[in-house]
């Protein structure tokens, strides 16, 4: 390191505790806390240009997972700016709403993405910087002192009005997650995570990525998930003793391991054996998943649940019995009640909503008050929307108290979002879309739609079209032609009666 000042900024304070320690491993090397405190810097000081804040401007990047991903949030953060990370698998049309409803000042892609991310950013009228061109900026004297309360990032969520809203979270909600989850799972200096999440999503930025680096611990970045190369990671690694992922991802690793040779799922069982904690989350994972995992690992996944506007809010324990189907307990510091549609306290073993109040929760959705207002009650109880049951202390999730909320891969995803832009096909004239249950990706988006007259419509042809105006795992998966969807006396559309027609095939 040469001297640049280490701001206040929980994370970096952190951070220079351990300056010779490896942060983060890639296939092109390792990067210790100081190199990852060093070029953060840099980046700072590029942002900054002579300016003495960025006073909390908002800042879209497109940068693959890795070191240089890291150094990019962290520099906006140290800089005084709010990070919006763009997901890398989207398409420019949902680049340009995220970095539109952000209201965003600068745009950063790199060398690979910026092709696709420069015409967003000329069209929106904001600059667009390559991100190695941020690396070797002169050092300054001081970086700005960002206090805790400032917005730190914006993370983009479909919501039940279709529309994906900005998620606003704080440098202290950030801290009071990471420290939350530290202390749930027993994170310490000795831990390696394998890293193959997204990082536009709070799972892969708080859960893996922030709960390392708070730690002292290596995180090893994968540039995209493929399950054999996680099977060979976990099976070849002497440093790793973590790995979180979605039910979609073990799904994939299952089938992975039972096309491998004897020898090699011989070697993956004895790796997985050698890590002290395996974790599941972002969706419901189906009992013959952990069954299975279990049998091959020797692992019960720990199941979590959370999402981005809370956090993690509830998690099995990290010793202690795991039921199968049960998300767990409170995490400390989290405020957790059902409630049923009276707004009342449910009887024992009733069903209820969950509502979540704490240090982790959001701040607000970004410039939408009223959507705001709207989610809390009046005495600060988020409302997730999710209806769970409590048996025994342990918290057992039933599903949505929205039909137009879809799980899938991992994802939550809006299906109003996706019905308005299908009725943008040419050939569409209505269409509902509606989630399925899957084994492997907790439910399918599966779209029926009604043809305009004399037109024609096949499920390659929609999801070649699709992919260019949504993200892939929001293009349906399966699709219906029907010569009209199911609707009540009002004219309105009956989804539970579309779902059956999924079912039903």
């Amino acid at each position: 390191m040469t001297g640049l000042p280490v701001d206040s900024l929980p994370l970096m304070t952190r951070a220079a505790q351990f300056p010779d320690r490896v942060a983060v491993l890639t296939d092109t090397g390792k990067h210790t806390y100081g190199d990852l405190l060093e070029l953060s810097g840099q980046v700072a000081c590029a942002l900054l240009d002579g300016c003495s804040d960025l006073h909390q401007a908002r800042v879209g990047f497109a940068v693959p997972p890795g070191f240089a991903h890291v150094a990019i949030q962290w520099g906006i953060w140290r800089a005084g700016g709010i990070a919006v990370p763009l997901a890398a698998m989207h398409p420019p049309a949902e680049w340009a709403y995220t970095l539109r409803d952000a209201d965003a000042a600068l745009a950063i892609g790199s060398e690979v993405f910026c092709e696709r991310l420069k015409p967003v950013a000329d069209q929106l009228g904001m600059p667009c910087r390559v991100s190695d061109s941020l690396f070797d900026f002169p050092h300054a004297a001081r970086l700005p002192n960002v206090a805790e309360c400032r917005r730190a990032m914006i993370l983009y969520t479909s919501g039940t009005t279709g529309q994906p809203k900005g998620v606003v979270i704080t440098h202290r909600m950030i801290k009071a997650q990471i420290e939350t989850l530290v202390d749930a799972w027993g994170w310490t200096a000795d831990d390696g995570i394998l890293h193959c999440l997204p990082l536009h999503h709070i799972h892969g930025i708080v859960n893996v990525l922030c709960c390392a680096l708070w730690s002292g611990a290596s995180c090893e970045f994968l540039p995209r998930f493929d399950a054999k190369t996680v099977w060979q990671k976990l099976s070849d690694s002497d440093h790793l003793t973590l790995f979180m992922a979605v039910p979609t991802i073990y799904s994939q690793l299952i089938r992975a391991w039972e096309q491998a040779s004897p020898e090699d799922q011989a070697a993956a069982t004895m790796g997985c054996r050698k890590l002290r904690l395996m974790v599941s989350g972002s969706a419901a994972l189906p009992v013959e998943v952990l069954e299975r995992w279990r049998m091959i690992t020797g692992h019960t996944l720990l199941e979590r649940y959370g999402m981005t506007e809370i956090g993690m809010a509830l998690s099995n324990p990290l010793r202690g019995e795991r039921r199968p189907g049960f998300v767990g307990t409170p995490l400390p510091g989290v405020d957790l009640r059902l409630v049923d549609e009276n707004g009342e306290l449910p009887a024992a073993g009733a069903s209820g909503e969950i509502q979540v109040r704490g240090a982790t929760v959001f701040a607000e959705y970004w410039q939408r008050p009223k959507e705001t207002r709207d989610t809390f009650t009046s005495d600060g109880w988020f409302h997730t929307g999710d209806i769970g049951e409590c048996h025994r202390g342990m918290v057992k999730i039933l599903g949505r108290s929205s039909v137009d909320i879809i799980k899938t891969g991992g994802y939550k995803v809006s299906a109003l979002e996706i019905e308005a832009t299908l009725r943008q096909h040419v050939a569409i004239s209505q269409c509902a879309v509606v989630g399925v249950d899957d084994r492997e990706w907790g439910q399918l988006v599966c779209a029926a739609v009604e043809l305009e007259p004399g037109c024609e419509l096949d499920l390659p042809g929609l999801r070649t079209w699709g992919k260019e105006r949504l993200a892939p795992y929001k293009v349906p998966s399966r699709l219906l032609v029907v010569e009209s969807l199911p609707r009540n006396a009002m004219g309105k559309v009956m989804k539970p009666s579309i779902g059956s027609l999924f079912s039903d095939r």
